[in-house]
């Protein structure tokens, strides 16, 4: 029998997750049925999002489960194969993270290259630039903030694996300006490198007045990964008919109390504005489009994407636990 080493979730964290929450476990695989995969994984994500399924509450994905194996991307090498299409040596993106083997159904796996528009790319690309944030990035700026040449772009937790990639493409489609907002003073220095056009430390001060002075002119569309304060900013300096993308609340979701809608709310009647939420697979159809476009951005070098490695599985639980108090640069990867 083959055995895999597999992260499950020990309990459910209340706040901030510890290492109690999590455990390291072996266990057997099944034998290969029809259709089906034996993956050894390389390369595996940790997500914000990650964190909501922890809780033991009805959301769009289903939550973990108590001394189950939780999951996520994860891009492996395939050892077996019982499905027609895939070989022993092909590379998979897949969703049965946090483990280091895998029995994938072949309809769950898609076929991944390193090379791209004659760009070579490592597997992790597909957990990021080209994966899940690539396209959040792309289909909340374009398609929920209604992005136009001109518009004037300001995006929190703008470091992080979306944020990055927002800024950058917000820029490459004829952004007036794009604003980022980070939490240390090396990320405010990578987004100017990125080509951001301003830049601030949300440490350093109050984010309505940071926000004010990095966006005098107003701004017309908030990409929102954080929540909080920086979402009370954004309505405050909007201008009107500007247009909310929510991505992300990561500023509450450790929270044990129920969070304070933005104490300016009512602003939103009289600028007009539009406040919209979205997640990732709404945009299916953008897939084609962003791929082409996300590959020669790639290949040409106007797009530029970070990762933060941490090496090991049995250390993805403390990876996760320190993207949740962002100590990553763009992407956080686990390599297995």
């Amino acid at each position: 029998m083959t055995t895999s080493q597999m992260i499950v979730l020990a309990s459910r964290p209340n706040g901030a997750p510890t290492s109690d929450n999590f455990r390291l476990e072996t266990r057997e695989l099944p034998a290969l049925s029809d259709g089906e995969l034996l993956v050894r994984n390389t390369v595996m994500s940790v997500d914000p999002y990650m964190r909501g399924r922890m809780n033991d509450v009805k959301s769009y994905v289903p939550p973990f489960q108590i001394d189950e194996p939780l999951d996520g991307g994860a891009v492996g090498e395939v050892v077996e194969s019982r499905a027609e299409g895939f070989a022993e040596g092909d590379l998979v993106l897949h969703g049965l993270g946090w483990r280091d083997m895998a029995v994938v159904p072949a309809k769950a796996a898609r076929k991944v290259s390193t090379n791209v528009g004659g760009a070579q790319v490592s597997p992790s690309a597909y957990l990021g630039a080209l994966g899940m944030p690539g396209i959040t990035a792309y289909g909340g700026l374009m398609r929920v903030g209604e992005f136009h040449s001109g518009d004037a772009v300001f995006v929190s937790g703008a470091a992080g694996a979306v944020g990055s990639l927002v800024g950058q493409i917000a820029k490459l489609e004829g952004a007036s300006r794009v604003i980022g907002s980070a939490g240390s003073a090396q990320k405010i220095a990578r987004l100017e490198e990125l080509g951001f056009d301003a830049a601030f430390n949300y440490k350093d001060g109050d984010v309505r007045g940071l926000l004010k002075n990095a966006a005098p002119d107003g701004i017309d569309v908030y990409f929102d990964n954080v929540g909080g304060d920086h979402l009370e900013a954004a309505i405050s300096s909007m201008n009107t008919h500007g247009r909310i993308a929510m991505c992300g609340a990561i500023a509450q979701y450790n929270s044990t109390e129920p969070p304070a809608a933005p104490r300016n709310l009512a602003l939103v009647i009289g600028k007009r504005i539009t406040i919209r939420g979205f997640i990732q697979s709404d945009f299916r159809d953008l897939v084609p489009e962003f791929q082409q476009k996300m590959a020669t951005w790639l290949a040409d070098g106007s797009v530029q994407w970070d990762e933060t490695v941490v090496e090991g599985l049995e250390n993805a639980p403390q990876a996760f636990m320190d993207l949740l108090n962002g100590a990553n640069t763009g992407k956080m990867v686990v390599s297995i």
